[in-house]
């Protein structure tokens, strides 16, 4: 959420960098509700102090026809009063909801652009394996090993989901084994098993309500959201709180099933599993002092960036560009892993700096030091890194003439010590 108080300032400013971000916004209208808001209030306040005046010139009063009169003038604007607490609550309840509406501001150095085509390509690590064979897909080679199962999957629960079966399931679960590992004992983050059911409050709080409620599964008896990324549950692990001083930066790493409805998506990526409504995600979350975040970031990104490195595979940086940011991030970085049979890159993390839009939404604030006013933290979050698209990378990269797959050197201990997937 932005601050109410540099929309009032400096609305045009604002205006100015939702266009470049090719997005619409109320602006005029949360002008209109913040100005009515105000002179309610205004009028609210000043009716309320000219109760308790007159009510205290009524006790000194001796005169009975000045008194009754007096009387009767309390009388009406107390029954003035609860319209306007009433108006009051309304006008505030509009401008709460339009202010949802907009989305965070970038930053000054994103790169403009109306979309995805208009990405940057930062920088291009490791080589692209040259194959003596035609490479393929992992929608063939999956089945072929018996260890993806894409029939069942849909016979079971419907188009875009699937079924990991065997060794497919246990390198699956060694990935993540890996990452949380390496994330907790070598990049220094604490782990965190989250519920993957929240209230709405929660997906408020990280932006991903009300905008995107489509693409969200709702338990509507118990009022209940299935997470679409641990992101969610870990944020708002420190909702409406005060955080002391010398206790920040929080650096959170989680394993969380991920679902999402994929309703904007129709008619993308329908062959394999590359986009799925019900996903595996290790997920870094990070909650800081502003004037860290910037560095933050960039700790982030390496940290994601590692995963790729050690496992061999070509991997990208991209910067995303005004017209592709999301609806929360300030400036946004995606890692996108090679994958061969596909012959595409694939995201597997977007990396995004917040800076304070989910902390006002979220009430996240902090002390910078004891007896200071309270502000709002900066999160950060990014994933370390997103299955099934990694599972794609590591079986179309290390797929071998015979229709095998071999196990990345790093994996191999998660394994038991398999070294190799062969053919059924």
């Amino acid at each position: 959420m932005l601050d109410l108080q540099l929309i009032r300032e400096r609305p045009d400013f604002v205006k100015m960098q939702i266009d470049r971000l090719h997005a619409e916004a109320p602006i005029d209208e949360i002008l209109d509700r913040d100005r009515r808001r105000r002179a309610v209030l205004t009028e609210l306040e000043g009716l309320r102090a000219q109760v308790n005046a007159t009510s205290k010139e009524i006790g000194r009063t001796r005169d009975p026809d000045e008194r009754l009169a007096l009387i009767e003038q309390v009388r009406l604007w107390k029954e003035r009063l609860p319209v306007l607490e009433e108006e009051i609550r309304t006008v505030e309840a509009e401008l709460q909801d339009l202010l949802l509406q907009v989305p965070n501001l970038p930053d000054e150095g994103v790169p403009d652009g109306r979309g995805e085509s208009e990405n940057v390509v930062i920088r291009t690590i490791g080589r692209r394996r040259r194959f003596d064979f035609p490479p393929r897909p992992h929608w063939d080679l999956g089945p072929a090993l018996d260890i993806l199962d894409l029939e069942r999957g849909a016979r079971l629960s419907g188009s875009r989901f699937f079924v990991l079966k065997g060794l497919g399931a246990r390198l699956q679960r060694a990935l993540i084994t890996w990452m949380l590992d390496l994330h907790v004992e070598e990049h220094g983050y604490g782990e965190v098993y989250p519920p993957y059911l929240v209230r709405g409050d929660c997906l408020v709080g990280t932006g991903n309500l009300p905008k995107f409620g489509d693409n969200l599964y709702h338990d509507a008896e118990e009022d209940l959201w299935l997470i679409p990324t641990a992101e969610v549950p870990v944020t708002n692990l420190h909702r409406e709180e005060i955080i002391p001083p010398d206790t920040l930066p929080f650096h959170y790493v989680a394993y969380s099933a991920c679902f999402r409805r994929e309703k904007f998506s129709a008619g993308r990526d329908v062959r394999g599993i590359k986009r799925v409504h019900q996903f595996d995600k290790v997920e870094l979350v990070k909650i800081v002092e502003p004037e860290a975040s910037d560095e933050e970031l960039k700790w982030l990104m390496r940290d994601a960036e590692e995963v790729c490195a050690r496992l061999g595979i070509p991997y990208r940086l991209v910067q995303m560009c005004t017209g592709d940011l999301s609806f929360v991030a300030a400036v946004k970085y995606d890692i996108e892993m090679w994958a061969p049979g596909c012959g595409e890159w694939l995201e597997v993390s977007s990396c995004s700096n917040f800076k304070d839009f989910q902390a006002r939404r979220a009430q996240i604030r902090y002390r910078p030091d004891k007896g200071a006013g309270a502000q709002f933290v900066h999160t950060l979050n990014g994933s370390g890194l997103a299955l099934p698209r990694l599972m794609i990378a590591v079986i179309e990269n290390y797929q071998r003439a015979d229709g095998s797959v071999a196990i990345p050197q790093v994996l191999r201990p998660y394994m038991g010590g398999i070294e190799v997937i062969g053919p059924v």
